[in-house]
Parts: C-alpha cells; sequence; structure tokens
C-alpha cells in the first residue's frame, strides 16, 4: 500500500489501523516521498496492475484516478484511530466508515473584514464548488497550469461553464448588502 510521507498525521493513522485490522500479513505499507508514490501509483495504474494507496479529496490524484469510476474508496469494519484521536466515530450519518475523520473546508474571514463587507461574506458562505472541478482544477495545476494568469483562466472558465449558477450567487450575495 502507497502510504504517504513520513511525519504527516496519516502515516500514524495508516499504521495503526494496518495492526487494528489485523491486515500486516497480507498488506506492506509504504511510507516515503508522496508525489514520488503517487507517479508509481498512477503508472501501475496505466498499466493495469493492481494498487492500493491512500489519499484524499481534493487533491489532483482524483482527477486521474477518479474514485468511483476507476477506483473505489475502501471502508473499515469498525472506527481506529491511535492517540488522542482513539474515541472519533469516523462512522459517517450514511453507514459509510473510511477510517478518518471527514475534513471540510470553508472561507474564513475576519469578522470586522466580513461585517464591513456583508455580500463578500455571504458569497463565501453559499458558494459550494463540486469536488470533481476542485480535483480537475488541482490537476491542472499539477501539469504546470499554475501561474497567476494560468489560475485566473481556471477561475474564468469555470464560471463561464456554470454562469447561471454563478450569477444567482453573486445576486443572493448583493441581496445580503441591502
Amino acid at each position: 500500500m502507497m502510504g504517504c510521507s513520513p511525519g504527516w498525521g496519516c502515516e500514524a493513522v495508516i499504521n495503526h489501523q494496518n495492526k487494528a485490522f489485523d491486515l500486516e500479513k497480507t498488506v506492506e505499507v509504504s511510507h516515503g516521498n508522496y508525489a514520488a508514490m503517487m507517479a508509481d501509483t498512477i503508472t501501475r495504474f496505466k498499466e493495469g496492475k493492481p494498487i492500493l494507496y491512500y489519499t484524499w479529496t481534493p487533491y489532483w490524484v482524483s482527477d486521474v484516478m477518479k474514485p468511483g469510476k476507476d477506483v473505489v474508496w475502501l471502508q473499515v469494519p469498525f472506527s481506529s484511530l491511535p492517540g488522542e484521536q482513539k474515541d472519533i466515530d469516523t462512522k459517517l450519518p450514511n453507514g459509510a466508515n473510511y477510517g478518518f475523520p471527514v475534513n471540510t473546508m470553508h472561507i474564513v474571514a475576519n469578522k470586522a473584514w466580513a461585517e464591513k463587507n456583508p455580500a463578500a461574506a455571504k458569497l463565501f458562505a453559499i458558494m459550494k464548488l463540486p469536488l470533481a472541478d476542485i480535483n480537475a482544477q488541482n490537476a491542472m495545476m499539477h501539469d504546470g497550469k499554475a501561474s497567476e494568469a494560468d489560475v485566473q483562466g481556471h477561475v474564468d472558465g469555470w464560471i463561464k461553464a456554470h454562469q447561471q449558477q454563478f450569477d444567482g450567487w453573486v445576486n443572493e450575495a448583493l441581496a445580503a448588502q441591502k
């Protein structure tokens, strides 16, 4: 199994779960330079060889090997985390258990600034970008399209492709300003 870079929090979780789920006899975990390991994993995937790897979303890797299409998310039989996390239940409301607590991403702004800019604060609160779109944009950056001009092009292209939704967000945000 391709794990993660030494010292990352996932390293301790992966090692702990490999023991907790009695996988040590069948699953050999490799930790190392994550970028190099993922390059090897993607090569193996493209060659049709078996792969087992740790990842997260949003991340460009999920635009290359798409969960639900090319790869599947594996679940664990019960929650089991090391150390201070030992009492955290990783089971989701729908019953799925991927073995890690869910991370969510939010836009955070200084409270005083948000109060002075209610339209922007509202926009930040209502925007929801599809995970696949974030993965695709991350993949473009990974492929070298990462300059400020490139990223602005990514933004402009996304807005154009989702103009009606974007305009709805902007109109709702502007209404909060009144």
